[in-house]
This record gives C-alpha cells, structure tokens and sequence, in this order.
C-alpha cells in the first residue's frame, strides 16, 4: 500500500482516482476518507465488486480528494463530479438525475410540500437537497400524521378568489377521514393555514429544538415500556432530522473551487511526506513577532485549514515577557507566543493543529520547542528562514531545500507571508496608538525597513 494513503483525513469527504494521464476513472465519496480508500488495498476485498476492483485498482496512478463538511456534503460533491467527469467505473449517477429538494410552495394561498429535482423561480422556497430522499420522505409523512404540520396533501389548484369545485371536495378522502384541515372548504381560516405553512417553513430552516426534545422523550418512554416497534419509528424520525440539520454547502464549489481544492491536497500530501509527519497537515498554525527596539513587541499567529485562510482563528499576543532596553528578543517572543497558544489549546484540545510554522530558522524552533517542555504539550513543527527559504525540521541538522515554485514551498511561504503581514500589521497599530497617547500628536517614526526585526 501507498505510504501517502496513510496521510489521507480521517474526514468526510469525495475521492477522485486517476490514471497515468489524468482521466478521472473513478470518483467516490466517504464519512472517513482515510479508511474507505484503505479498503480498496485489502486483499479481502479485491473480488467483493466482481470484476470491477481487480480492473480498476492497476489503473490507479494518483488519488485527490476534497474534503466536505459532512458526509451529505459528500454525496452530493459526489454526483456532481460524476455527471462533469463521465468516469468509466462509475456505472451511476451518469444519468441527470438531481437529488430532490423539498418545495414549499408559499406562492399559492394554501401552500403544499412536495419533492421537486430542480429549483425554480418565484416565491416558492426550497430546501436541500437531500440525498437520502426515503428518509426525507419519511419524515414528511410523521409530521402529517402527527398534526405537527399538516399541510393540505391534494394537487389541486385554488385559491381564496378561485374556489376549489365542490365535486372535488366531496370525492376527497382526507376531507372526509379528517387528515386534511381542509382550507378548500373552509375549515380553517386563511390565516391559520398561513401559521401552519410558516411553522413548516421554520422547521426546514432547521428549528429543531422542540420537537426533537418531544420525539427523544417519547422513544426513551416507549422504550422502558417495551415498545419497541413503536420506539424505532421514532429513531428513525430522529435520524432523518439529523440528516436535515447537515448544510450543505457544495452548491458553493465552483469547479475552480474543486481545483484549488485538489491542487491543496496536493501540497499538503507532499509537506508531510517531505517534513516525515504520520499525518496530513490539515491544520497549520504559524507564528511571528514583530517589535520596534523592543517596544509594542507582538506576537501573532495565523491558522490554516486545508490549505486555505481560516481568518476567526487568527490570534495576537501583547508581549508581556522581560526584552532588553536597547532591542527585543526574537527567542523570549517566540517563546511566549507559543506558550500562551498552546495553553490556549490545552483547555480545548478540539483546536489542536497538525503542524505548526515558525519564521525564522534553528533558533526559532529552539524558543518553541522550549514553550513545549513548558506547557506540556508537543506539536509537530517546522520552520522557514526567509534568507533562503530552507525547511529546518528538529533534529536535523540541515535545512531542506525545494526549488522555487514546488507546491509544497509554495504553501509554506504563503503562509510566512501572511502571519509575517499580520504581526506587522498588529505592531503598527499598536505604535501609532502610543505615539498618539503620549501628547495627542503623532510624531515621525523610523522607517520600518530599518527599524523591524
């Protein structure tokens, strides 16, 4: 097996398998995609598929993937490459077939809920899509049933100035049977049929709360009373509302999107293999300082998630450690940044990064490497040196050096450069901010490129 598969996130997520040329021969999706590319390597499970795994796997030359919020994201990132790319092992989703949205037609007097494979225009309102459309469906048919929501099931046309046909009132069913509120004959109020209709258009928005909080109780209640059957349709009901709650967010990915998003994968495979990290470096947070002879001395970091900005994780530190008179202390600022950001990561381990980027070089990896020892906590980490852009790794006495313009490079400088701007930045405000409060007058200061460390 590929040591490089060992890197691949233990996250939802499509994978796209490529031959020597690039065609795209297979697209998958995966909850973990780390352990569904690892079956396609089991010798247990080279015929489970007939002929297909056997044919497919001496083709597979590269594998990209793309990383997605959840696994319903997945499915439907899925189906769209499928119908771009057109893979030969793919033998569905070929066709144009759209997972279904959910329409609430709030156009009409008397809305109805129905399933709908396309998105139109006007005042309807669609939510979705939903890949798992039998739950879905499910779930529709619980809410009517329990009254939760119960919107007029019939396909009829009408409207307040345009009356349904009597004939067709009294041939209806759920008239009679009383499952319908049936606003074709006035048994309920335009107004409170509108209520019922925004009640529905809230619960697809994805309010939840309460009848989640009802549902549960009833399945713990039937349950303890041995009603199993009974306790099961709720479960299920839970589940199709966990599947609701998902966003989706692939409508977003555009294919330049998924380009970059591969493109990334790439680069991060390759960092890790280089660095010898056992895991994909999906989360990187990096550190600088910035000072001017010591004074408004800052520390920041930036974080990046799968090659990308992620912005709202962005942090800034005041210096508070002793520096000497004359001048800072690259060494004593590197060290308190990572310090007070990994005990900020102790309290919640959730925002553990997989690797972390110093700019600097040996002394730098020192100073965090100490923050290390002192917080109890060690992170895999790197360092750049901008002289002359080598890799230092802890415990090797050389730097690694990769020609100008390698994939991995170039992450590695991107984010150098923005943490290097973010410190720089953060400094400047701080130094006009004390020259204002000295007298109120801003006073000339030295150049910064002479005057930054």
């Amino acid at each position: 097996m590929d040591p490089r598969i060992e890197l691949l996130p233990k996250k939802p997520g499509v994978y796209i398998m490529r031959a020597r040329e690039g065609t795209v021969i297979y697209v998958g999706k995966a909850k973990n995609l780390a352990d569904r590319v690892k079956q396609y390597f089991q010798d247990s499970n080279l015929y489970s598929r007939g002929w297909k795994l056997p044919s497919l796997l001496p083709l597979i030359w590269k594998i990209d993937y793309v990383t997605t919020a959840s696994e319903r994201d997945a499915l439907v990132l899925e189906d769209k490459l499928i119908k771009k790319y057109q893979p030969f092992f793919n033998s569905l989703g070929k066709d144009d077939k759209h997972y279904p949205y959910l329409k609430l037609s709030l156009g009409e007097d008397f809305p109805r809920l129905s399933i709908a494979r396309k998105k139109g225009p006007g005042p309807d309102v669609y939510f979705g899509p939903y890949p798992k459309s039998s739950m879905v469906r499910s779930l529709m048919r619980f809410l009517w049933k329990s009254k939760y929501a119960p919107l007029r099931p019939c396909k009829w046309n009408f409207s307040r100035q345009k009356p349904l046909d009597p004939r067709h009132i009294h041939t209806c069913l759920y008239y009679h049977t009383g499952q319908c509120p049936a606003p074709c004959a006035g048994k309920i109020s335009y107004e409170d049929y509108r209520q019922i209709a925004r009640r529905m258009e809230l619960f697809l928005e994805g309010d939840f709360q309460e009848i989640t909080q009802k549902i549960t109780q009833q399945m713990k209640e039937c349950s303890a009373q041995m009603q199993y059957e009974k306790a099961a349709v709720y479960r299920n009901f839970l589940q199709a509302l966990d599947h609701m709650r998902e966003r989706v967010i692939v409508g977003k990915y555009e294919d330049e999107k998924i380009t970059q998003a591969i493109a990334n994968s790439d680069k991060l495979k390759r960092l890790a293999h280089l660095v010898g990290l056992t895991r994909l470096p999906a989360h990187i947070e990096a550190f600088d300082n910035s000072h001017l002879f010591g004074r408004e001395a800052v520390g920041c970091m930036v974080c990046y998630i799968n090659g990308e900005k992620n912005n709202e994780h962005y942090r800034r530190f005041k210096i508070r450690s002793p520096l000497p008179s004359k001048g800072g202390s690259d060494f004593a600022m590197m060290q308190e940044s990572v310090f007070r950001r990994l005990r900020q990561i102790k309290r919640d381990p959730a925002q553990k990064p997989d690797l972390i980027l110093l700019d600097g070089g040996k002394a730098q990896i020192t100073a965090a490497l100490n923050a290390c020892d002192k917080a109890g906590l060690y992170i895999p980490m790197i360092s750049l040196a901008e002289t002359h852009e080598g890799i230092y790794v802890p415990g090797q006495e050389e730097s690694i050096k990769l020609p100008l313009g390698d994939p991995a490079l170039n992450l590695l400088m991107e984010i150098r450069d923005e943490v290097h701007r973010y410190a720089v930045t953060y400094h400047r405000k701080l130094r006009d901010k004390a020259a204002l409060s000295n007298d109120g007058h801003v006073r000339p200061a030295p150049k910064d490129g002479d005057s930054f460390q």
